[in-house]
């Protein structure tokens, strides 16, 4: 991806991470039964699904920022220990 594709998706993810927190402070505060995030409406009982998905836009903007910084993106690897 070049520079300018990914400075625009870190712009929309940090937008969407906005509305999110938005969102969650909003019903976790208790001053609305519901919050609308363009055609979405969240109650009380989506908390945990808001969670989720702040805390996948906090890691999407992590990566897109450490790819901007020219690092490359960690690798997941598993050991798996053997009884010889």
């Amino acid at each position: 991806m070049t520079k300018e594709t990914l400075e625009k998706y870190l712009e929309k993810w940090r937008k969407q991470l906005d509305q999110l927190m938005d969102a969650y402070l909003a019903l976790v505060k208790g001053g609305v039964k519901a919050y609308k995030i363009d055609d979405r409406e969240l109650t009380r009982f989506d908390i945990p699904t808001l969670r989720k998905a702040i805390d996948e836009a906090e890691k999407k903007i992590a990566a897109l920022e450490a790819e901007l910084e020219g690092l490359k993106p960690r690798k997941a690897f598993g050991i798996l220990p053997r009884d010889w």
